[in-house]
């Protein structure tokens, strides 16, 4: 019982150290500036979401009508960087606050274009409750093999992550954004969706570069062309334990460019930062990670 309370906490996106709220039926929130990805598809008449609140934070599940949302900096100090922003939520749901339009702020406040993906899941419940009660069992049954990947997955989900770039990229005059230096962040299954991207795309539809924030570090087959990665996870994560980290060592044998933060303490769903640990770090340290890599330098005439 003690493993389903805290497997029901985690996909939920929410550090397990602190108490869970009790989520709530939320009123679907105003997206004026959400941009269908695929605008010829003919959308339902009656929307399929639900959106519910966990304390402050707002989270939707059942999307079936992907979008996604520019937030954009302010010119005066725009750097033609891009980051795609990818909640995560098991595939079932989408810490839409919490790992999606308050990364996409702080982002935007630095001088990165940032666009939130709302990608398509997985089925649940009408029923906030009913629903609670079916993620969480779901998940434990996923995770029941600690060496094998989740076994939740979604491939809709790349799809609408290499629909979400190549939108950006045909933007990239209007956002002002350098179509060479777009990049995704994505965090839990948002990290997972970020990764398949880099893997599954090819050449120029892969992100540049890639934030992979809490994902699990199992090995993977990385081709010598794929983007350079940032890894963050905590040591004390409790959905994905980290006995080695060979996601990584996976991106060093390819001789792919890969940064690591294994951080002491966080647990899983720490988003910005687990106030008291230093994960607080991780945003500020994917900024200065680009910023060594020269994507934040303007370009002339941009």
């Amino acid at each position: 019982m003690k493993r389903f309370a805290l497997i029901s906490a985690l996909l939920l996106a929410t550090p397990v150290a602190a108490q869970m709220p009790v989520p709530t039926p939320a009123q679907a929130p105003a997206e004026p500036d959400a941009i269908p990805l695929y605008p010829d598809v003919k959308a339902p008449k009656t929307s399929t979401e639900n959106w519910v609140r966990f304390g402050n934070d707002l989270a939707v599940r059942n999307v079936t009508v992907p979008t996604l949302t520019p937030i954009l900096p302010d010119p005066a100090k725009a750097t033609g960087a891009a980051v795609v922003v990818a909640p995560g939520g098991a595939f079932m749901l989408l810490a839409m606050d919490h790992e999606g339009w308050s990364v996409a702020r702080w982002l935007a406040d630095h001088g990165i274009a940032a666009f939130v993906l709302k990608y398509r899941l997985n089925q649940t419940p009408a029923d906030t409750a009913e629903a609670s009660a079916y993620m969480g069992k779901r998940m434990a049954d996923s995770l029941r093999d600690p060496d094998a990947p989740p076994s939740i997955s979604e491939p809709r989900a790349t799809l609408d992550a290499l629909a979400a770039l190549k939108l950006v990229r045909a933007n990239a005059g209007k956002w002002g954004v350098d179509a060479g230096r777009v990049g995704m962040i994505g965090f839990s299954a948002g990290a997972m969706t970020t990764m398949n991207a880099a893997l599954e795309g090819k050449g120029g539809d892969r992100p540049s570069f890639i934030g992979y924030v809490y994902g699990p570090m199992l090995a993977r087959d990385v081709p010598a062309d794929a983007p350079p990665m940032f890894a963050a996870i905590a040591n004390d994560d409790s959905l994905f334990s980290t006995p080695s980290y060979a996601l990584v060592e996976s991106w060093r044998r390819a001789h792919v460019p890969v940064e690591l933060h294994a951080y002491e303490r966080g647990d899983h769903g720490f988003g910005m930062g687990k106030p008291g640990t230093t994960t607080m770090g991780v945003l500020p340290q994917f900024l200065s990670w680009m910023e060594m890599r020269g994507l934040l330098t303007t370009k002339a005439g941009q």
